[in-house]
């Protein structure tokens, strides 16, 4: 009875099946990375012993840097590592050639690449930054060896090349073949949990149960999974050959994820204001209701492509009650014969949850149709814009040379034995940190990973490597440190540890092809990579650090820019570069500002701003663009010059906030408005047909910036105290 009692207390097997397939999904993927770094590092450190490279750590320094959980990315690091090694060959050889007699000259060359090439990673922050960081490298890598025995430098430059492609081969084999970590499978997973997240983001925003702080987290978190999706998706065209073909078809998912996400945070404010109507709100509660019905279940499990299809189903049956309502909604409010302005309110709204649903079904048919064949109307790739702040750019590579530039001469006027392998530690130390959001953190953690490597190192090169003999004993005293290192990568909070300690582990203590166990050798490596480590450091902290107010304020001022580029950028392929490029500079103030919590408030406060005003006037252009051959629309009609002259108003504002500039911006949207009015009243055909009349939605549109920069919780609101009343009472007027 005992026995059978304690069988009947045991886990069912589908309780063991879900608890081991939970384990697969978290600890599981940390395990198994582990394990293929141990078997990467196995594979390579026996063919560069076996084929008797000079240099067998650069063969294992590259396998720990090129690793990724992901086999695509691994694959894509490894291109443009093989494309940064090549660029920073051919520049040093050049370099060489020209400076060989005078080493001051060649070293400040050097510099100079490095703070270029340091810059380039700042700039970029993906793969191509990444080419950028090994050009500078692998220029140093040989460079610096190079300025004590410059007839060496091609011989050097062969093995280095030969030593990092066969680093690359095994651990692109290895990702690609054991235990692969497909990018396909996170890309599903990113898109089924982003879609559940947003479903039930638009229910509670549309139905009225939104907080304002529950709201600004998912807009923070969409930004930086829109910049992290792009990342998968240029991944993936290195691993699978079917996502490769659907790159395209991903981008504009992407693209049209941002745009949805947008006019739901345009409709999110202006219904948060028609709330405080109760009319208005009694017109708009059963048009909301036509999509927050169709909502619920999509917001309680995860998307596949099948429910996107059904969706779009349901929204395409849905369009037509949707605008007979919105018609009927209108009908009502103008019996009751509201005021202009909560009559304009209303139509904007209405503008606004119209062209959601339409946002909405086009994603859902586009992510229905993703693993389909190929449609018959197939809109072109969107691209991803990615923005950095140049000056922040700039200062990255100028410390980086400037590092450089000191450790080198400090090697030179010293003739530290040591000092050439210093400089090469702080070029890869800045290079790495370049694009951390905090380098002397980064930087310090590299340096107590170099201290653990030493201790680690010292003990196995002086006590327990002299006493082994074969290869397998060899890795075997190897492996706990590269288990250790390899655990310490897959923690974000922890990589500098396992950087720090797998990167000067083996470079200082893993045994040659001729071994030498010589200690005066030993300490001065690693004393000159804890010096590096610390000069990075400082050079981070004292030179302009990114993780301060100044860089705050020029992503600020970045991020009010984007409204100027939606004033005054091409019309093609405008929607999708503004929307990302806003995103992308949101996320890395967010990142920078890690801690702040009133820094990132108000930088979100500005993204909001930003994208509100700018999509309307991106919705403007485009709506001008497309008008009807009409005389009452050509470009010299007085509401299209008002409109201009508006354009340079908001140009003024965001360029300098200032309450001046703020009643400016607001006297020229007025006249717009009432410019635009007058045109539909006495000019426009069909101006009672509120889906055919142009004029109608381009004052909705010029209404929600109005809106838009009045808002209470706007960052301008400081600048508009005194307008707002004065406004109201205006525009009732028109």
């Amino acid at each position: 009875m005992r026995a059978i009692s304690f069988v009947s207390r045991l886990p069912s097997r589908s309780a063991w099946r879900r608890a081991l397939l939970e384990w697969a999904r978290t600890d599981g993927i940390t395990w198994a990375f582990i394990f293929k770094a141990l078997l990467t590092a196995l594979i390579a450190l026996w063919l560069a012993y076996r084929l008797q490279l000079p240099q067998p750590s650069t063969v294992l320094v590259t396998v720990f840097i090129v690793m990724q959980p992901q086999s695509g990315q691994v694959l894509a690091k490894s291109f443009y590592r093989i494309i940064g090694t090549l660029v920073g060959l051919s520049v040093m050889v050049l370099f060489i050639a020209l400076f060989a007699q005078e080493r001051i000259l060649l070293l400040g060359s050097l510099a100079v690449w490095v703070g270029i090439c340091t810059a380039g990673a700042a700039r970029y922050r993906d793969f191509r930054g990444y080419a950028f960081l090994l050009a500078g490298y692998t220029a140093s890598l040989i460079g610096l060896p190079a300025t004590s025995h410059p007839e060496n430098a091609f011989m050097q430059a062969l093995w280095r090349v030969l030593e990092i492609g066969l680093g690359i081969c095994c651990t692109g084999a290895v990702s690609a073949v054991v235990l692969p970590q497909t990018t396909r499978t996170v890309l599903r997973n990113t898109l089924s949990l982003r879609f559940r997240d947003f479903a039930r983001m638009a229910h509670e925003g549309l139905s009225g149960a939104l907080m304002r702080e529950g709201f600004e987290t998912l807009a923070a978190r969409f930004a930086a999974e829109s910049v992290g999706f792009e990342s998968l998706r240029s991944a993936s065209a290195f691993e699978d050959p079917h996502l490769r073909q659907r790159s395209g078809r991903l981008a504009n998912l992407g693209s049209q994820f941002m745009q949805l996400n947008t006019r739901f945070h345009a409709l999110n404010q202006l219904l948060t204001r028609i709330r405080q109507h109760p009319l208005l709100l009694d017109a708009i509660t059963p048009c909301l209701t036509e999509i927050t019905s169709l909502l619920i279940p999509f917001g309680e499990r995860l998307t596949t492509e099948n429910d996107a299809a059904r969706l779009a189903e349901k929204l395409a049956l849905h369009r037509e009650p949707l605008m007979q309502q919105i018609r009927e909604s209108r009908g009502q409010l103008q019996e009751k014969q509201v005021s202009d302005s909560d009559l304009l309110d209303f139509n904007t709204a209405a503008e606004l949850l119209y062209r959601f649903a339409e946002d909405l079904y086009s994603y859902c048919l586009a992510y229905a149709t993703l693993n389909g064949p190929r449609p018959s109307k197939t809109p072109p790739p969107e691209s991803f814009t990615p923005v950095a702040n140049p000056m922040a750019a700039a200062i990255s590579g100028v410390r980086s040379a400037l590092v450089v530039l000191v450790l080198g001469l400090f090697w030179i006027e010293t003739s530290w034995p040591s000092g050439d392998t210093c400089a090469l530690a702080a070029v890869l130390i800045s290079a790495l940190s370049s694009t951390s959001p905090n380098p002397r953190r980064y930087c310090l953690q590299l340096a107590v990973g170099t201290l653990a490597g030493s201790l680690a190192g010292f003990f196995l090169v002086f006590w327990v490597l002299p006493q082994l003999d074969g290869f397998p004993l060899l890795f075997y005293a190897l492996s706990p440190v590269f288990a250790i290192g390899a655990f310490f990568i897959t923690r974000p909070q922890w990589a500098g540890y396992g950087t720090g300690l797998m990167v000067w582990f083996c470079s200082a203590a893993l045994p040659a092809n001729v071994t030498l166990y010589d200690a005066n050798t030993f300490f001065n490596q690693y004393l000159s990579y804890l010096l590096a480590a610390f000069i990075a450091a400082v050079a981070a902290a004292v030179i302009m650090p990114p993780n301060r107010p100044w860089l705050w304020g020029r992503l600020e001022q970045d991020l009010r820019m984007r409204v100027v580029y939606a004033i005054s950028g091409k019309l093609k392929g405008l929607a999708s570069g503004f929307d990302s490029s806003t995103r992308d500079l949101l996320n890395q103030a967010y990142v920078l500002s890690t801690g702040h919590t009133a820094v990132q408030r108000q930088l979100l406060r500005w993204m909001f701003l930003s994208l509100e005003i700018g999509h309307a006037i991106i919705e403007l252009r485009y709506e001008q663009e497309n008008l009807p051959l009409h005389p009452c629309y050509q470009e010299s009609r007085p509401w299209r010059q008002a409109i201009r002259i508006m354009g340079r108003a908001l140009i003024r504002l965001f360029v300098q906030p200032s309450p001046k500039h703020m009643e400016r911006a607001l006297s020229a949207v007025d006249h717009a408005i009432e410019t635009a009015q007058t045109a539909q009243i006495h000019q426009e055909p069909n101006s009672g047909q509120f889906e055919r009349s142009p004029l109608r939605r381009v004052c909705s549109y010029l209404h929600f910036i109005r809106t838009s920069l009045l808002d209470p919780n706007s960052p301008l609101s400081k600048h508009n105290r005194g307008f707002t009343q004065t406004r109201s009472t205006r525009l009732d007027e028109l």
